[in-house]
C-alpha cells in the first residue's frame, strides 16, 4: 500500500504566515503538521512508500523537510511544476499526477498535509482491510451551525454514503467528512475518468462526491479529534490546544 499527503495548496487564508512557507510544515504541539502525518502513517506497517506532493513555490521546503527525516528513504517528494495559486493543478489533479509519476498501482491513503488530527490511522487501515471497500473519515459534530462549514455525509445502517453535500445550509447528518481516504487499487484509475469527464479538479471531496454514486463508499468515523487549520485565528487556537 502506499500513501499520498496532498500539499500542493497555496493557503491563501492563512496570508501572510503561509505566503512564503508551507501551511503543513507549521508547528503544532511541538512538532510540524507533515511530520505528524508521517510519524502515525509509519504505524500501518503496509505502507511501504510515502509520496508528498507540493508545487515548486514550496517545493525547497519539503526537500529540507524530507532531508531531516531518518525515514527519509521512505518519502518522495514531486514537485507538481505550478508556482501560484490561479494555475494550480487542484487536490484531484494533484493525485493523478502523483499516481501517473510513481507508477503507483496499489491500494492508497490520502492525506491532507494541512489537518492535524488526534486519532489513529492505524484503526482507519484496519476498518479499510475488513471492509475491503473504498473509505472516508467522518467525525461526527453536533454544533447544527459549525456544521454549515463543511462537507455532510449522510450514511446508511451500514455506513455506507448515500448522500452528500457541500456546506449545506439545512444538512441532513452530523457526519462531518475530512480529507482523509482509503482507496482500493481499483479505484485509483478512476481519477484519469474523473477529470477527462470534466469534473472539478480542486477539492479531494469533489471526487467522493462523484465516486460514491457509481460504487459503495463507505465512513469510518474517528474517534479522535480533527481540525482544518484554515485561519489564522484557527492556528493560534489550536496551537494553544496543544502548547
Amino acid at each position: 500500500m502506499k500513501a499520498i499527503i496532498l500539499a500542493a495548496g497555496y493557503a491563501t487564508r492563512l496570508y501572510p504566515v503561509t505566503k512564503h512557507y508551507p501551511k503543513p510544515l507549521l508547528k503544532i504541539g511541538g512538532k510540524t503538521i507533515m511530520d505528524s502525518i508521517v510519524d502515525d502513517i509509519n504505524t500501518i506497517p503496509e505502507i511501504d512508500k510515502i509520496y508528498v506532493i507540493t508545487n515548486d513555490k514550496m517545493y525547497k521546503y519539503f526537500e529540507a523537510w524530507h532531508q531531516s527525516r531518518i525515514d527519509g528513504n521512505k518519502i518522495v517528494v514531486y514537485n507538481d511544476g505550478t508556482d501560484e495559486n490561479g494555475i494550480r493543478l487542484g487536490a484531484i489533479g494533484d493525485i493523478l499526477f502523483t499516481v501517473e509519476k510513481g507508477g503507483i498501482d496499489e491500494d492508497v491513503l490520502i492525506v491532507a498535509g494541512d489537518t492535524f488530527y488526534t486519532c489513529r490511522l492505524r484503526e482507519f487501515y484496519d476498518y479499510f482491510k475488513n471492509i475491503g471497500k473504498d473509505c472516508a473519515c467522518v467525525k461526527a459534530i453536533n454544533d447544527y451551525e459549525e456544521l454549515k462549514r463543511f462537507g455532510i455525509a449522510e450514511t446508511d445502517e451500514n455506513n455506507c454514503i448515500i448522500g452528500m453535500e457541500e456546506k449545506p445550509q439545512e444538512p441532513k447528518s452530523n457526519l462531518v467528512v475530512f480529507a482523509t481516504y482509503m482507496y482500493t487499487r481499483e479505484t485509483m484509475k478512476l481519477f484519469d475518468r474523473y477529470l477527462k469527464e470534466g469534473n472539478a479538479p480542486d477539492a479531494p471531496g469533489n471526487f467522493l462526491k462523484w465516486l460514491y454514486k457509481i460504487k459503495p463508499v463507505y465512513a469510518w468515523e474517528m474517534t479522535g479529534e480533527c481540525y482544518d487549520i484554515g485561519t489564522n485565528k484557527e492556528y493560534v487556537r489550536v496551537r494553544k490546544l496543544f502548547s
